[in-house]
């Protein structure tokens, strides 16, 4: 075994014991119903202990200079716990937002806090119509003096928007799409959280009513920042998909080893041995193309659009069947809403749905291919 697979098992062990500590099912259907939906005490620990904010972030900015293969184990980890907490929104999409956008002083200014896990950060890219697509934005952001700018718009199913002190908002400028930062408790910012299928991932949908804003990067280039940040946060996404699904095959096949009807354990029938099967086919393919996609971006390989863009339809449809057959192993008791099958049913299929969809991200894929 190689130190880096040393590296990452140790990783991955040592998120998991944490996870298990923190994120029963009991602690996350306790967080669903509160606000805010995750514990500051836990989140907290996340950041002291194990330096989870941190992980991504380049050293020159307090972080530890990992990458998306590291990232990719940490997000597995916490798909397969239903981790309720705003690392996917501020380790993830903001601060891979803030680096993309080759800001310097911005990234000095924000990251920071964020590895430090004391500021919770999110993106809000996404309108009425849910794409993330730069060129349906209709937010606007005009000059406000020598260097600020007042932005206008709504944005909606902005991940954790209602507890995230920095928002980093893509509207509309006479450039084009550009990038900027918001203090959440800006004069002009109205937050509201959004009852969605999911209640383990936050949302929330922001009106900004002439906001105070600092642009990040260049003004217009808020486009090509998309695009990057698109790939790397779809294949975050992949990443924890592939963690979801991973666990509905474990309590699948677990159960038809210990659940017995007519004398014998349920796993012994053809009809759920075939269902197990076709999940694990589906876990592992999509467990392979989420770490492919992970360790082509790790390697700046031109690759790497197409591999993300394949992963997070791969994952998407492994993770929504194999949280429908969990249901359908478990049976009767895998309806209710005491079973903790549904949760990751819900899950699924609000992560097949965070960036648009199966019709936009299979869209993108042909895109990435140039077709």
């Amino acid at each position: 075994m190689s130190d880096d697979e040393s590296g990452l098992r140790e990783l991955r062990s040592a998120v998991r014991e944490f996870l298990e500590a923190k994120s029963s099912e009991e602690a996350v259907r306790k967080l669903m119903e509160s606000e805010p939906r995750f514990d500051p005490d836990v989140w907290a620990q996340a950041a002291d202990q194990l330096r989870l904010p941190a992980l991504a972030v380049p050293e020159e900015y307090g972080g530890d200079g990992f990458g998306p293969v590291e990232l990719g184990v940490v997000l597995e980890e916490m798909g397969r716990a239903l981790f309720c907490s705003p690392f996917f929104a501020t380790a993830v999409l903001a601060a891979q937002a803030l680096l993309a956008s080759g800001d310097g002083a911005a990234c000095a200014r924000h990251l920071p806090g964020i590895a430090a896990g004391h500021t919770t950060a999110t993106l809000a890219v996404a309108e009425e119509g849910g794409s993330w697509d730069p060129v349906l934005i209709s937010a606007r952001a005009v000059p406000d003096g020598d260097t600020g700018w007042k932005l206008s718009g709504r944005k909606c199913f902005v991940v954790d928007g209602t507890t995230a002190g920095l928002i980093l908002v893509v509207a509309r400028t006479v450039a084009g799409p550009s990038l900027f930062a918001v203090d959440r408790t800006a004069p002009g910012v109205t937050a509201e959280a959004m009852r969605t299928l999911d209640a383990t991932r936050a949302m929330a949908r922001l009106t900004l009513e002439d906001v105070p804003a600092t642009l990040v990067g260049a003004d217009g280039a808020g486009g090509r920042v998309m695009a990057r940040v698109l790939d790397l946060a779809t294949t975050a996404l992949a990443a924890e998909q592939a963690g979801g699904a991973r666990r509905c095959l474990e309590t699948s096949t677990e159960y038809a080893r210990t659940r017995h009807q007519f004398g014998r354990p349920i796993g012994s029938f053809q009809a759920v041995k075939h269902k197990c099967a076709d999940m694990l086919v589906q876990v592992e393919l999509a467990e392979a193309a989420s770490r492919e996609a992970a360790r082509l971006a790790a390697e700046g390989s031109a690759g790497f659009p197409v591999a993300a863009a394949v992963a997070h339809a791969c994952c998407s449809r492994a993770y929504t069947f194999a949280a429908t057959e969990n249901i359908q192993v478990h049976g009767g008791i895998g309806f209710t809403w005491e079973h903790p099958a549904h949760l990751y049913f819900r899950r699924a299929k609000s992560s097949q749905l965070l960036f648009g969809g199966p019709a936009l991200y299979h869209e993108r894929l042909l895109d990435r291919l140039g077709i």
